[in-house]
């Protein structure tokens, strides 16, 4: 019997119906759902997932100084972490030194500021680069802190084909959600392909992009638009590196992607088993890759946008939700947020709390016990099919705009997320979607203040450690390298004049800064000025 007319939805707008039944979720098993470890992928990339290997538990940590966050990496690692996460402040997002004047103010405030590869030494010191896997959410400048990350490597003995991480890398979502852009699209995004290449040579066991549909989320997009918008970019980036000239199966095993996890438990732990599907078919049916190039591994944090200010022990609850969501999606990786993060940066006690979440999931709950538990479920087989019917639709109207380069253009990715975020806070306001302790079971409680670290001190400190650098190092040798650099970045046609991953590298070498290489760049590709 097939089920009566819905009346509630799911947050992405899915009619949820009072109950289901069989019909309500047909599924061709060989086509839509397969085997654990098989194409499509639907249950999971691995054959037995958690049984044999928990996901990384990955907390993402960016404090003022090197120092101070490498001291939190290592009280995370002593508490059961797995991998590492780097959070980067907004000055070296944007490719600016500390000591510049449109750093001021900025320095240290949402992660760690970075100018040298001496600072990089001092983010990483006694880490064990050749075992612990590192990530770094960074995306304009992501070359440059991955040779950053080489260089300190290679000068304490570390090889680089032992090295493993993942760097964001991801400039099309910066464009359309995030702005920590610099340069104009077409040198990024040549600049992205030829790091395709580069690690798939030099660092194999680099991924050389996480896309993310994380930022995008946090914009006001729906779990659909997520999707869609997300895989959008892929097909963007998958075909400039193939039309470069690179097999996509040389490049296209070490993909990552990045997603969110909110709080419809069904519907994201549905999302994350559509977005394996999807992207098996687009791979195979696209691109023509091998199933190896077609297994989506993926990240997850859990909502930043649902944290609240208001009660804040709430989003331990929250969070904990998100995280049985990441989990029962089958996550590679996960970040859980800390409690009090909506007031400020995460104490050590919220950050380890977090962790504890992760651990009682994996270990208490039951979920690892089996792949894909939610599986047959008539209600998660179906929103798991409206997922991607509807995120394919939307991917469909990106296609016939010419692809997600052109889309950011003509402004319809801002736009559509736009709508989608309007829409929910009219939702949260009038009442119909609840936030406990913000429109429904509230208190006359006033948010606590969080002590905030001195930043102005914090600056100052950066700054003298900065100008000893440049005081210490071959001026004549930062020349030449800067000199090389804007040489090989020479953009023309879609192509630079020459390798330009090496000469950053070797920029790097010499003790340029971040701020010196990133004005090279710019000196050869100008700025994206958005239309």
């Amino acid at each position: 019997m097939a089920s009566t007319v819905p009346d509630r939805a799911t947050p992405s707008g899915i009619p949820v119906a009072p109950v289901y039944h069989p019909d309500d979720a047909p599924v061709d098993y060989p086509t839509d759902l397969g085997e654990p470890g098989a194409y499509p992928f639907t249950r999971g990339v691995q054959s037995t997932m958690y049984r044999s290997r928990l996901w990384t538990m990955r907390q993402y940590a960016g404090f003022g100084t090197a120092d101070e966050t490498n001291r939190r990496f290592k009280l995370l690692l002593e508490a059961g972490q797995t991998g590492l996460s780097v959070a980067f402040d907004l000055p070296t997002q944007m490719g600016f030194d500390s000591d510049s004047p449109r750093a001021s103010g900025e320095v240290g405030r949402v992660g760690v500021a970075i100018d040298t590869v001496d600072d990089m030494h001092r983010l990483l010191a006694d880490l064990p680069l050749d075992t612990v896997s590192t990530s770094m959410t960074i995306n304009a400048t992501a070359a440059t802190l991955l040779a950053m990350y080489l260089v300190v490597a290679e000068e304490r003995g570390v090889p680089w084909t032992k090295v493993s991480g993942t760097i964001q890398n991801d400039i099309l979502k910066e464009y359309i959600a995030r702005g920590t852009y610099i340069y104009p699209p077409g040198p990024s995004l040549a600049l992205i392909t030829e790091l395709f290449a580069f690690c798939a040579e030099q660092v194999p066991q680099w991924n050389p992009i996480s896309i993310s549909g994380y930022h995008i989320r946090e914009a006001g997009a729906t779990a659909v638009q997520e999707l869609a918008f997300t895989f959008a970019n892929t097909v963007e980036y998958v075909s400039r590196a193939v039309k470069a000239g690179l097999s996509v199966d040389v490049f296209a095993p070490r993909l990552s992607f990045f997603f969110a996890a909110h709080s419809d438990l069904f519907e994201e732990a549905a999302k994350f088993r559509a977005a394996r599907r999807m992207y098996a078919r687009i791979m195979r049916d696209r691109f023509h890759a091998t199933d190896a190039s077609a297994r989506l591994r993926f990240h997850t944090q859990t909502g930043g946008v649902t944290l609240t200010a208001q009660q804040p022990l709430n989003n331990v609850v929250r969070v904990a939700v998100q995280t049985m969501a990441a989990v029962l999606g089958g996550t590679q990786s996960l970040h859980t947020n800390g409690y009090d993060e909506a007031l400020a940066l995460p104490t050590a006690e919220a950050a380890t709390l977090a962790l504890r979440t992760q651990q009682i999931v994996a270990y208490e709950s039951g979920a690892t016990a089996t792949v894909d538990p939610l599986a047959g479920s008539y209600y998660v087989e179906r929103l798991t099919d409206e997922l991607e019917q509807r995120a394919e639709a939307l991917l469909k109207t990106v296609d016939e705009m010419g692809g997600a380069e052109q889309a950011i253009a003509r402004g319809f990715f801002q736009e559509e997320i736009g709508k989608s975020a309007y829409a929910l806070q009219l939702r949260i306001e009038r009442g119909e979607s609840v936030i406990v302790g913000v429109n429904k079971f509230t208190d006359d409680q006033e948010p606590p203040v969080m002590p905030a670290p001195d930043y102005s001190a914090l600056e100052r400190e950066q700054v003298e450690r900065l100008r000893a650098a440049r005081a210490a190092r071959d001026d004549a040798a930062v020349t030449r390298a800067l000199g090389a650099l804007r040489d090989a970045a020479s953009y023309a046609n879609g192509a630079f004049q020459s390798p330009v991953v090496p000469t950053i590298v070797a920029a790097v070498r010499a003790r340029a800064t971040l701020g010196e290489i990133s004005d090279a760049l710019s000196s050869a590709w100008g700025h994206y000025q958005p239309s």
